[in-house]
């Protein structure tokens, strides 16, 4: 159990007047968490902007460079299985600094590459395995300080995705009209640096180190103690549970990630500028922070099983808008309502893991999971991208997509409530 302390010590605000009460340190986790992956997804989701400009550069097909994305989240998903326990040993700070560390680095050594082969090395294994030091330590870190309101802290921690998915491909667009992609590159490279390390400094491993228990309380007897009861990983990973939220990770990531990466391409074959494309994406992510928000306490109220089938669901509802529009305000329209539903996945799934296998081991086994997601990862954008090459649309990208999710809600449909 890690024993990290920081200069944020929420007990030093017991000089404040009478009857104002400290402001729980979990919420500087919650805190630290958004900045992480603020920095990290808004990193990996700014590539879409990068599209256009590295296939004129290298003279390379759009399967070919949209290879790089996918190779940076099936690593970033994939190393959860040995950062997560690395992470429940030795405390989420050092592995959040050093997930920032790689981020930047692989985002400023991309701006030197001299063809895609550099690309992959540096951005998809830098930002890659920058996000998977960082990304599962944070989301596990926080599920351990927060029980009553365990959804809503986890959907607010996240939430840092759907601002960076709102604002990181923006900025890479503005910057790459300005200053060209390689500098581009180098600047949100010395931003991710400044912000991520920095924040990454606030996480504290577990409540019980500052004589809390969840959401605030004094520290509980360790035997009643939530953040000490869970599930063994070798006992969770072959359960029911475990084995059915495996599957529908798998099967959804397959089509999860295409709007991502081929969104801003998409809208500049319609003949929109490369601003309007990043807008588009810039709407998922306003959809995602609304998504972690609204279905993180809905899910609160109604149960986090349902609120993750009608992520799926909706996800692929609005793919079908996707699949019929060509113009800016229906996809607006879609990129908002799929940035949503899309957000209450990202949400749920961690807040899952909690509730069916508590807290103990809780990094390890969204480690394992997010294996799941990986696998897809790797093949959906490229696949799209490689059917884009050989059918000049999307059609068959976005169809495959929205059967992704259906299967994904059924299998969820099949879960039983956590203790039955």
């Amino acid at each position: 159990m890690s024993t990290e302390k920081t200069g944020f010590d929420a007990h030093s605000l017991e000089d404040e007047p009478p009857g104002r009460k400290p402001l729980f340190y979990g919420w500087f986790v919650v805190a630290a968490a958004f900045a992480v992956t603020f920095v990290g997804f808004g990193a990996a989701y700014s590539f879409s902007a990068f599209v256009d400009a590295l296939q004129q550069e290298f003279s390379a097909s759009r399967g070919a460079v949209s290879l790089v994305f996918s190779l940076a989240g099936f690593l970033y998903f994939s190393l959860g299985v040995v950062t997560g326990p690395l992470a429940d040993r030795f405390g989420t700070r050092p592995m959040a600094i050093a997930g920032m560390v790689f981020v930047s680095a692989g985002l400023v050594l991309a701006g030197f590459a001299d063809n895609l082969l550099h690309v992959y090395l540096a951005y998809g294994l830098g930002v890659g395995l920058g996000v998977g030091c960082s990304y599962v330590p944070s989301v596990g870190t926080v599920q351990r300080w927060f029980a009553r309101r365990r959804g809503f802290a986890s959907g607010l921690a996240v939430s840092g995705i759907g601002f960076g998915t709102l604002l990181m491909p923006i900025l890479a667009a503005l910057l790459i009209g300005t200053v060209g992609w390689r500098t581009a590159y180098i600047s949100l490279g010395i931003l991710s640096a400044l912000v991520g390390i920095t924040m990454a400094l606030l996480f504290v491993n577990d409540p019980r180190s500052k004589g809390l228990a969840p959401d605030g309380g004094p520290a509980l007897p360790t035997a009643a103690s939530g953040a000490s009861e869970g599930t063994e990983l070798r006992v969770a990973v072959r359960s029911r549970p475990f084995l059915t939220l495996y599957f529908a990770g798998l099967i959804a990531s397959f089509g999860l990630f295409v709007p991502f990466v081929h969104l801003v391409p998409f809208a500049t074959d319609q003949g929109m500028s490369a601003g309007q494309g990043a807008f588009l994406l810039g709407m998922v992510g306003v959809g995602s922070t609304v998504g972690r928000f609204l279905l993180g306490n809905v899910a609160d109220r109604i149960g986090r099983q349902l609120a993750l089938i009608l992520a799926f669901a909706g996800m692929a509802i609005t793919l079908l808008i996707w699949l019929v529009s060509d113009t800016l305000v229906p996809l607006a329209i879609f990129g908002l309502t799929f940035g949503t539903f899309y957000g209450g996945f990202v949400a749920l799934m961690p807040a899952l893991v909690m509730d069916y296998f508590g807290g103990r081991h809780i990094s390890s086994i969204i480690g394992v999971l997010y294996t799941s997601v990986a696998l897809g990862t790797l093949v959906g954008p490229t696949a799209a991208g490689y059917a884009y090459d050989l059918t000049q649309n999307y059609t068959l990208a976005i169809i495959g997509s929205i059967a992704a999710n259906l299967v994904a809600a059924g299998a969820i449909m099949t879960l039983r409530k956590p203790g039955t």
